[in-house]
């Protein structure tokens, strides 16, 4: 079984990376300037035109690996919320993490951004989202926190603060000057903003760091899958592997809603389609929606640049629009 299992993952990791490349190289030849593939390829071996040298190496490469990274952020963190609150539709969205984390990057905007060189401030700015993301995190542990962490509890009260960290942006975009406010409106929106390779950097031990982490704790997720009785039963400590866990998923929630800004649902929706196409275990399961995350975020982001041009739509909004129609499934789904 074990061998059956691991020989379809194969099939499946190559699937997904085949359609990353194919998309990786549509992404990068469709924009404002068309670049044929053949021109796209002579570029990258550095036979192409200065123009297409610009185009390709500082604004569309750069873009489609923080779309990569992203995508892989935001879905290995669902899959950690959804196991440890055992709850279907637990995202770093609906919990609240990622509007945490987007209330302390427009506290950057707001108070330091201008005050701070522009490259330091890619480096900073992760840090934040991660203080947001830890902070919202935090709350929702400790009001939930009766005798235990009940995961229902956890659920409804991520809700709820969602809702107040909401209440709280509204106010302090009042009070921005015109250009932050729509800096904090579009970013909000879910959008890949100001892509650079020094982003791509700020990012990339973020995603290198606690992805493989999360991998290495398959078993435990697998455990607490099971309930909390049951993952007690078998010798887990139920609480110390939540708390680690959480704070796995929102390190890489909040680091990505840096990046990307507060991208709904695909927390939600990849670790479903990856568990219907291999199954609840999460040594399966995490690596397939990492590379499910970041090809639906490169498609997203490729169709949202495309499809109003030269007018661009947030990548957020696009990937409501893809994810939304499997929401609802899931809501009417649920018990």
């Amino acid at each position: 079984m074990n061998t059956r299992k691991m020989r379809r993952m194969t099939g499946i990791i190559a699937l997904l990376m085949l359609l990353i490349v194919v998309m990786f190289f549509i992404t990068l030849g469709t924009g404002v300037v068309n670049i044929s593939p053949q021109e796209v390829i002579q570029t990258l071996l550095g036979n192409g035109t200065d123009q297409q040298e610009l185009v390709l190496f500082e604004f569309r490469l750069p873009r489609i690996i923080l779309a990569l990274l992203i995508g892989i952020g935001l879905a290995v963190s669902g899959v950690i919320l959804q196991s440890i609150t055992q709850n279907d539709l637990a995202e770093p969205g609906i919990l609240g993490i990622n509007t945490g984390a987007g209330f302390a990057v427009v506290l950057f905007i707001f108070f330091l951004q201008d005050s701070m060189n522009s490259v330091l401030s890619f480096f900073i700015m992760p840090l934040f989202a991660l203080a947001g993301a830890l902070f919202a995190a935090l709350l929702i542990y400790v009001l939930a926190w009766k005798k235990g962490v009940n995961p229902i509890r956890l659920v409804l009260v991520g809700i709820g603060i969602n809702a107040g960290f909401s209440a709280a942006l509204a106010i302090l975009q009042l009070k921005m000057s015109p250009q932050d406010f729509r800096q904090a409106t579009v970013w909000l929106s879910g959008d890949i903003w100001n892509a650079n390779w020094t982003f791509v950097l700020a990012l990339l031990p973020w995603i290198l760091i606690f992805v493989p982490y999360a991998l290495q704790k398959s078993n435990t997720l697998n455990i607490m899958n099971l309930g909390d009785d049951v993952a007690g039963g078998l010798g887990s400590s139920v609480e110390s592997d939540r708390r680690i866990l959480l704070i796995i998923a929102v390190a890489l929630a909040g680091a990505s809603v840096a990046a990307g800004g507060a991208i709904a649902f695909l927390g939600l929706v990849v670790p479903h389609i990856a568990r219907r196409i291999i199954g609840p275990l999460h040594q399966y399961t995490i690596p397939i929606s990492a590379l499910m995350g970041g090809l639906l975020l490169m498609v997203s982001d490729t169709i949202g640049k495309n499809l109003l041009t030269p007018m661009e739509i947030p990548v957020g909004i696009v990937v409501a629009i893809l994810s939304t129609p499997y929401f609802i499934y899931l809501l009417i789904k649920e018990k």
